[in-house]
C-alpha cells in the first residue's frame, strides 16, 4: 500500500505541467493509464480545469496519506489502492472493470487521470503564466499574456450574450456559485467550503472557523515583584546633582514675576454645572420641547346659523332646502340645515356628533402637519444683474420732432439708406415724402388708395420707393438727393428690353403713362389680389410681396432688372403675416399666425421651423448680423429667437400691456423696439457678441410716448435711422414721431 502511494506521489510530482518543457521521456503518462476505466484522455491544454478543490485533489492523488504512520486504514482506501494497483498492471478484464469498482472508485480514477492536465501544486494557477501583471494593460488585444517559449496566451472566448446568461441561470442549479477568474478569464464552481467561507465574510466573521476571537488574553508581564532587575546600571551624576540650566531657568522667571512680566493664574470661578433645560419654554405649551411641534387647528366657533334660536334670514326656504339635499356633502357651505326651536329644552340630540367627533379624532392624529420653513431671501438678490441705462447709452430718450399732414392713420414709414429724407404711406391715399432734419414735407404722392406697406430701396445708387396700395406694387422715383443716382434710377429702368414671347408670371408689370411719370410713378406691378407687405432684399434687386389670399400664391418675388415674378412655394402652411429677407444668407424668413420658417433659396428646402408660442404673430425683424430674429404678436409678447440656439424662443419680453404692431432692429447700434396699441414705443437694448458661448444681453433701456389713441390704435410702425441712433414712429394720431 505504501509503495502504491509513493509511486502515486512520484507520478504527480514528475508530471508534465502545461506550458512548461518536459522533462524527459518519464514525465509522459502511460497509455494504458488513458484507456483505463473508459475515461477520456487529460488535455494539456492550458485552458483545461479539473473543476476540483486542492482538497479533493490531494485525496485522489495519492500525496495525503504517503507519509502516513497510522497502521489501521480504512477498508475503502484499501479497495481504492487495491483498484489502482490493478489498474496500473492491466490484468483485469473490461467485464471485471464494469462490474466491480463502486461509484467511489470511478471518480478517483478519473480525477487521477486529470490530474497530470492542471497541477494545482503550486500557489498560483499555471493555466495563466502571465505573473502577477495589470490585465487592464491588455483590454485592446486579443491575448493576455506570454508564456515561457514565448507564445501568445490567448483570450477564452466568450461569445455569450445576456439571453444565454439568462438561459444557463435558469437551466444551471451551480449558476449562484458560479465566479469568473479575473486571471483567467474562465467560469470556476466554487466548493460548499468557499461559499461558507464567503458567507462567513459576508456576515462580519473570521474566515478561519477554528478562529476564537474571545480566547483568554494571556498577560506577558505579571505582577509579581521580580527578584533581579531589568537593568543593574549605576545612576547617573545628574540624577542627584541640582542642574545650572534650569537654576538659570527659575531665576530667570523668578526676576519676570518680580518685574510683572508673568501674571500669575487665577483661580477658575467654579459656575453650577447644571441649568433649567425649559427655562425659556412656555410652561402651558403642550409638546413645547419638540422645535417641530405644530399644534392642531382648533375648531371653528359656532356661528349664528348652529343657534337654536336663529335669525330668519339664516332659516332656508324650502326650493334652498331642496338645492342643498341635491348637493353633495362635499359642496355644501353648511353640514346641516339651521332649524328654530321654541326654546333650548325642545331641542334634540344632534345626529351627527358622533360621527364628527370621530372625524376630528381622524384629523388629530392622522392629518400630517409640518412645519415649513420659511427662507429668508432678500427680494432685490432674485432681481437679476442688469447694467444701468445710462452705461448703454446712446439710445433715443426723447422726442425731437413731430411730422404732420396726414389726415388718416399712418401706416407704414420707411427711411432712405443715407437717412436724409422720410417716406410714409396713410390711410388719407397718399404717400409724403419728409426731410428729415426739418420736418418738411418735401412731396406729396396721391396714390389712390390705403398704403398697406411701404419701402424705400435698400441700394445706395438707387432712388426707388416700393409702395403697396390695394392690389398693386407702385415703383416711385421721389426724385430726392443725388441728381446722379435719379437719373440713374431712369435710365436702369428704362434700360429694360421685353423679351419677344413674355412667359407667364404670376404679377403684371405695367409702364406708367406720362402723367404718372410726372407724378414720380414709374412702374406698377398688379396682382389681382390684396398686397399687405413689401420688402427689399439687401442688394435692391428682389423684393418680396405678401398677398392677402390663401394659397401657395400668398408671397411673390419680383426682380427689378429682369421684370420677373414668381412664386417659390408650392404650397401653403397657413396665413402668411410677414416675410424677411436674411441680411447675410440666401434665406427667406416666411412668418405665419403660429411660426416662423425660414428657407434656403438656393437649396428650395426648408432649414428651420421656429415656434414662437404666440396665438398670432403680427411682425418681423432680422438682426443686421443674422444670427437673432425678434417677432411681435397681437397678444403683446415680443420674442427673441437665437438661430443658433435652439427652435424655441431664448426670451420672451412682455413690456407692453396691448398687442404689437410693429418691431424693428438697428443696423449700427445694439438695440431694438417694438410698437404697441397702448401709444408707447420701447427700445431695448441688445447686445449680440460674437462669443458663441455667450448669450446676447437684452436690456430694457426706454420707454417713449407721445402718440394720442385713435379708435383704440396706437402706435403703427416704428424705424430706426440707419447712422444715427435715432427711432420714428407712426401712429393712428395722423402723425409721425421722431425720438432722438
Amino acid at each position: 500500500m505504501a509503495g502504491a502511494r509513493g509511486a502515486g506521489g512520484a507520478a504527480a510530482a514528475t508530471g508534465a505541467r502545461p506550458g512548461k518543457r518536459p522533462g524527459g521521456p518519464e514525465a509522459a503518462p502511460e497509455p494504458e493509464e488513458s484507456s483505463f476505466a473508459g475515461a477520456p484522455a487529460p488535455s494539456l491544454q492550458e485552458g483545461s480545469d479539473s473543476g476540483l478543490s486542492e482538497s479533493e485533489e490531494s485525496v485522489f492523488s495519492g500525496l495525503e496519506d504517503s507519509g502516513s504512520d497510522s497502521s489501521e486504514d480504512d477498508p475503502a482506501e484499501e479497495e481504492e489502492e487495491v483498484s489502482s494497483d490493478e489498474g496500473h498492471s492491466g490484468q483485469k478484464t473490461a467485464g471485471q472493470q464494469a462490474a466491480t469498482p463502486s461509484p467511489s472508485t470511478e471518480v478517483a480514477r478519473v480525477q487521477d487521470c486529470e490530474e497530470y492536465a492542471v497541477d494545482s501544486s503550486d500557489e498560483e494557477d499555471i493555466r495563466n503564466t502571465v505573473g502577477n501583471v495589470p490585465l487592464e494593460w491588455y483590454d485592446d488585444f486579443p491575448h493576455v499574456g506570454y508564456d515561457l517559449d514565448g507564445r501568445r496566451i490567448y483570450k477564452p472566448l466568450r461569445t455569450r450574450d445576456e439571453l444565454d446568461q439568462f438561459l444557463d441561470k435558469m437551466d444551471n442549479p451551480d449558476y449562484w456559485r458560479t465566479v469568473q477568474d479575473q486571471m483567467t478569464g474562465h467560469d470556476v464552481r466554487l466548493t460548499d467550503e468557499q461559499v461558507a467561507l464567503v458567507r462567513r465574510l459576508q456576515r462580519g466573521q473570521f474566515g478561519d472557523v477554528s478562529f476564537d476571537p474571545y480566547e483568554p488574553a494571556v498577560d506577558f508581564f505579571s505582577g509579581d515583584l521580580m527578584i533581579h532587575p531589568v537593568t543593574n546600571r549605576p545612576a547617573d551624576k545628574r540624577s542627584f546633582i541640582p542642574s545650572l540650566v534650569e537654576k538659570e531657568k527659575v531665576s530667570r522667571m523668578v526676576h519676570a514675576i518680580k518685574m510683572g512680566w508673568i501674571q500669575p493664574r487665577r483661580p477658575r470661578e467654579h459656575s453650577p454645572s447644571f441649568y433649567d433645560l425649559w427655562a425659556q419654554e412656555d410652561p402651558d405649551a403642550v409638546l413645547g420641547r419638540h422645535k417641530m411641534h405644530v399644534p392642531a387647528p382648533k375648531l371653528a366657533l359656532p356661528g349664528h346659523a348652529e343657534s337654536y334660536n336663529p335669525p330668519p334670514e339664516y332659516l332656508p326656504s324650502e326650493e334652498e332646502r331642496l338645492v342643498w339635499e341635491q348637493q353633495e356633502p362635499g359642496e355644501r357651505k353648511l353640514n346641516f340645515l339651521p332649524r328654530k326651536f321654541p326654546s333650548l329644552r325642545a331641542v334634540p340630540a344632534y345626529g351627527r356628533f358622533i360621527q364628527e367627533r370621530f372625524e376630528r379624532c381622524l384629523d388629530l392624529y392622522l392629518c400630517p402637519r409640518q412645519r415649513k420653513m420659511r427662507v429668508n431671501v432678500n427680494p432685490e438678490d432674485l432681481i437679476p444683474k442688469l447694467p444701468r441705462p445710462r452705461d448703454l447709452q446712446p439710445f433715443p430718450t426723447c422726442q425731437a420732432l413731430v411730422y404732420k399732414g396726414h389726415s388718416d392713420l399712418v401706416r407704414c414709414l420707411s427711411v432712405s439708406p443715407e437717412g436724409q429724407w422720410l417716406a410714409s404711406g396713410s390711410d388719407d391715399g397718399s404717400v409724403r415724402l419728409w426731410e428729415v432734419a426739418t420736418a418738411r414735407c418735401m412731396r406729396t404722392v396721391p396714390v389712390g388708395g390705403v398704403v398697406r406697406s411701404i419701402a424705400w430701396n435698400p441700394h445706395p445708387t438707387v432712388c426707388l420707393v416700393a409702395v403697396a396700395v390695394e392690389d398693386s406694387v407702385l415703383l416711385l422715383n421721389p426724385g430726392l438727393g443725388d441728381r446722379l443716382a435719379v437719373g440713374g434710377t431712369d435710365q436702369l429702368l428704362s434700360a429694360f428690353v421685353a423679351p419677344e414671347e413674355p412667359a407667364e408670371q404670376p404679377a403684371r408689370w405695367l409702364e406708367a403713362s406720362e402723367e404718372e411719370r410726372r407724378g414720380g410713378l414709374r412702374l406698377r406691378i398688379c396682382h389681382g389680389k390684396p398686397v399687405t407687405q413689401v420688402t427689399w432684399h439687401g442688394r435692391g434687386d428682389y423684393m418680396a410681396v405678401v398677398l392677402a389670399a390663401a394659397g401657395h400664391t400668398q408671397v411673390l418675388i419680383h426682380q427689378l432688372s429682369r421684370r420677373r415674378s414668381q412664386s417659390p412655394f408650392r404650397r401653403s402652411h397657413g396665413q402668411v403675416q410677414r416675410v424677411a429677407f436674411h441680411p447675410v444668407r440666401p434665406f427667406l424668413l416666411v412668418a405665419s399666425q403660429r411660426s416662423v420658417r425660414v428657407y434656403h433659396l438656393l437649396r428650395q428646402e426648408l432649414t428651420k421651423k421656429l415656434r414662437p408660442n404666440c396665438k398670432w404673430v403680427s411682425s418681423l425683424a432680422v438682426h443686421p448680423a443674422g444670427d437673432n430674429i425678434i417677432c411681435g404678436s397681437y397678444d403683446s409678447k415680443l420674442v427673441w429667437f437665437d438661430l443658433d440656439l435652439s427652435c424655441e424662443p431664448y426670451r420672451v419680453l412682455r413690456h407692453h400691456r396691448k398687442a404689437l404692431r410693429a418691431v424693428a432692429f438697428h443696423t449700427r447700434y445694439p438695440l431694438f423696439a417694438s410698437g404697441s396699441d397702448d401709444g408707447s414705443v420701447i427700445v431695448c437694448h441688445g447686445m449680440v457678441y460674437n462669443d458663441l458661448l455667450q448669450n446676447p444681453l437684452l436690456v430694457p433701456v426706454k420707454l417713449l410716448r407721445g402718440h394720442a389713441l385713435t379708435r383704440d390704435l396706437g402706435v403703427l410702425d416704428v424705424a430706426f435711422h440707419p447712422t444715427q441712433p435715432w427711432i420714428f414712429s407712426s401712429g393712428a394720431d395722423g402723425t409721425v414721431r421722431l425720438f432722438t
